[in-house]
């Protein structure tokens, strides 16, 4: 067979296929066409040395909000995918019934990227920066079902962010309602949690095998860990019973001490994802690179980060054959990485620090099997403001591209 594109000489990991070593990928037309070991360069019409660099599949970010300029939260995906190696985004609640038609035709048909969507329970989605459930009649199930229904093969599962600020004075009936949405149409449902609000085991009881608890190591007060550090027993429970447990690190949850006091009983998260946004790309998240590598840095191996932003997140939403792996016929959407060496330092929502030896640097992205080139992130809206804390990250170099040392990246 003649290749259109062969990536030689990197080492792959691939955990959908158990892959850990030297070994080429080709690709024909918008398909993965091979793996193996030593495929001639002669195969191909074009030839990338990947000699020194970590080859992955294309991530799959479970968590993000691309409805750029028309919410509060939405940023463009197409630029920092070029830059950051991920290929499948899933949006999650940024649109409504009201509005997803938008997402829809004019953000994801257009990108080169891959969206997908979780309709938020409430028909107007994030179009403000909270309080989309606190009117509940927006939470209209029926409506939610009908445009989920007609828009299968876009639509993945619902979203419902239950907090203080966003719930308002409903209590739990946000959540009911997306509860029953999701079981009418057959699909996950992904739940947000921060502060109290409703109790964290009041919202995990709505929660079935499937269903996504985003934000699962926070450190606001609807953590899954009690006083003395130990996971929560009805967190526990959820957990066992097959709820999966979603990072989401954004601008207001990832906690080094809640994924410590985890981790150290044995509970990594099950997917690592972004929960990028128009505050979180601006540090201290950055992109979905940074984030990897903050759990490098609290022991994870770099083979289980890949796997919980690759093949255990496609599986999750169902895509396994088709994104998340470079099995043979998949999609051909990978990613390319230098893993730089030094003294780094990675900091939790909170600011607070901490040392890592490793930092993850995408040097390619390539989607159906064409190379992005990396251009500008789109502008940040006017109404967002930069806190303190992000300014003085910015202004002494803490930023991706700046903690690379020169020739890692």
């Amino acid at each position: 067979m003649r290749f259109d594109l062969l990536i030689k000489n990197g080492t792959l990991i691939d955990p959908s296929q158990n892959i850990n070593g030297t070994f080429d990928v080709a690709i024909k037309r918008n398909r993965i066409a091979a793996v193996d070991r030593d495929i001639p360069a002669a195969s191909a019409a074009r030839v990338i040395d990947a000699a020194g660099q970590i080859v992955t599949p294309g991530l799959v970010d479970l968590h993000t909000h691309v409805y750029y300029g028309v919410t509060f939260w939405g940023i463009q995906a197409d630029p920092v995918a070029a830059r950051s190696g991920v290929t499948t985004w899933l949006d999650v609640g940024s649109a409504g019934a009201f509005n997803l038609i938008g997402l829809r035709d004019y953000v994801a048909r257009p990108s080169r990227v891959r969206i997908y969507a979780l309709l938020n329970i409430s028909s107007i989605g994030l179009t403000a920066m909270t309080y989309e459930l606190a009117n509940l009649n927006y939470c209209d199930v029926d409506v939610c079902c009908r445009l989920i229904d007609a828009n299968r093969d876009f639509v993945l599962g619902v979203k419902a962010r239950i907090d203080v600020n966003t719930i308002g004075a409903n209590g739990l009936e946000p959540l009911r309602r997306a509860r029953e949405a999701a079981d009418r149409v057959g699909m996950p449902l992904m739940v947000h949690i921060g502060i109290a609000g409703p109790n964290v085991g009041d919202v995990l009881a709505h929660l079935k095998p499937g269903d996504i608890l985003t934000h699962c190591f926070t450190g606001h007060t609807m953590r899954i860990i009690g006083a003395d550090g130990r996971l929560l027993e009805d967190a526990r429970r959820a957990w066992e019973r097959g709820v999966i447990m979603d990072i989401g690190h954004g601008a207001g949850s990832f906690s080094f001490e809640t994924a410590e006091a985890l981790m150290s009983q044995g509970y990594n998260p099950d997917v690592i994802s972004t929960d990028i946004h128009q505050m979180s790309v601006h540090g201290p998240l950055f992109d979905m690179p940074t984030c990897m590598s903050k759990f490098l840095a609290l022991g994870m191996s770099l083979e289980e980060v890949v796997r919980a932003t690759t093949i255990r997140p496609a599986e999750v939403l169902g895509l396994q054959d088709e994104v998340g792996t470079l099995k043979p016929g998949a999609y051909a959407d990978v990613a390319l990485f230098k893993l730089c060496k030094g003294d780094y330092t990675f900091y939790d929502v909170f600011m607070n620090a901490r040392k890592g030896r490793q930092l993850l640097c995408n040097t390619l992205t390539i989607v159906n099997g064409q190379p992005m080139a990396r251009t500008p992130d789109g502008p940040t809206m006017p109404w967002i403001e930069l806190t303190e804390d992000q300014q003085a990250l910015i202004a002494r170099g803490h930023t991706p591209k700046a903690m690379a040392h020169p020739g890692c990246c």
